[in-house]
């Protein structure tokens, strides 16, 4: 099969064939329909955060497909089921997992054996699925528990963006935040996963969201899926605008979606008395967040969130009926569709602003 391949930072990713074994014990091998290009790919391929694991990998987490064929132990797939990966693989037995948080599993029961040969390889040699999941490529083989089988009406294209934006967007607005009807938020950063954020807090009742970016673009795309109010950070200071829009008070909710440290401050300081912020993005490897005493309002909150709190297998069937119904818009966020020899000029677009999300769609 044809995959894109990541050998080291500060260097295009290359198509290149790459050998897939055949499906044992509860892998699936999926035939990729369609990937999102999200930025912790961009993250490893620039060289913002250092990748320790092994060489050449396949990179790619935000997938969509058709079964094709099953090990002999799988029991929640079988071959024609369209399914979404989903890099929060579980275990089901681990403390994480039996006390409602299978995203934040720490038993690794999705990877093969080290004593197996490699799910991927170039020559004998072994190619790593980037999350045991490896969407830049024709084909997926991956654990079931990586897997939620979907609905055959739902597009592949649009369904894809659910394995990580979509997902980490909403389930930070919906799980992680703590979000009441009737609250106020402010969102730093309007790409996929802050689009989806946006969209989290409309379907949750807040009475004020506020989209920051410094692209019009962008800020047009958030008052698209549900921005009461825009501030573009090229014209003025954030946390002064926010204050403005909200008569001095703050918002009680606010979340950073780039990935910045200079953001993740802004976040804290434009937050209401009692209000949470909620750090979503990835940040650079050894990256330091500081802000002022005095800009600490009483009784705040700073707080990460992994995948949205998800819990996949329930989340991403739930949110797909939002979208059936009309009240999640997933078309609005595919701003171009390439294919995978367009994955470093999509790179390219996603770090210059240009686009929310590039879906990469194969044959």
């Amino acid at each position: 099969m044809q995959a894109a391949v990541f050998r080291r930072a500060h260097e295009p990713v290359t198509i290149e064939s790459v050998d897939i074994d055949q499906p044992a014990g509860r892998e699936v091998l999926v035939r990729t329909a369609a990937s999102g290009v999200c930025h912790s790919d961009l993250h490893y391929v620039d060289g913002s955060v250092s990748y320790t694991g092994s060489t050449p990998i396949v990179l790619g987490h935000e997938g969509a497909g058709v079964v094709e064929a099953v090990g002999d132990e799988v029991t929640t797939v079988r071959p024609g089921d369209h399914v979404i990966a989903c890099l929060s693989g579980f275990c089901g037995t681990c403390q994480q997992c039996l006390t409602g948080h299978p995203n934040l599993c720490v038993n690794r029961i999705i990877k093969r054996e080290t004593s197996a040969p490699p799910r991927l390889s170039q020559s004998g040699k072994p190619v790593m699925p980037f999350a045991d999941i490896g969407s830049y490529a024709e084909q997926m083989l991956c654990h079931e528990n990586s897997l939620v089988q979907i609905d055959s009406d739902i597009p592949l294209d649009h369904a894809a963006l659910m394995g990580c934006g979509a997902l980490t967007g909403l389930g930070a607005a919906l799980r992680t935040s703590g979000l009441e009807a009737g609250q106020s938020v402010a969102v730093f950063g309007c790409g996929g996963v802050g689009l989806s954020i946006i969209q989290g807090a409309r379907i949750g009742g807040a009475r004020q969201i506020i989209a920051v970016d410094m692209y019009n673009s962008k800020l047009g795309m958030a008052e698209a899926v549900g921005a009461t109010h825009v501030v573009n950070t090229s014209e003025e200071e954030a946390v002064a605008a926010i204050r403005d829009l909200t008569r001095g008070e703050g918002v009680d909710h606010a979340f950073e979606a780039v990935g910045l440290p200079t953001l993740v401050r802004q976040a804290v300081e434009s937050l209401a008395i009692r209000g949470t912020a909620t750090i979503v993005g990835v940040l650079p490897t050894g990256s330091m967040i500081e802000f002022p005493w005095e800009a600490l309002r009483p009784e705040c909150r700073v707080q990460t969130s992994r995948m949205g709190s998800n819990r996949f297998r329930v989340d991403i069937p739930r949110y797909l009926e939002l979208y059936r119904q009309g009240r999640l818009k997933l078309d609005e966020m595919v701003t171009r569709r390439r294919t995978l020899h367009d994955i470093n000029d999509a790179f390219r677009a996603m770090k210059a602003g240009e686009v929310a999300r590039s879906v990469l769609l194969f044959e």
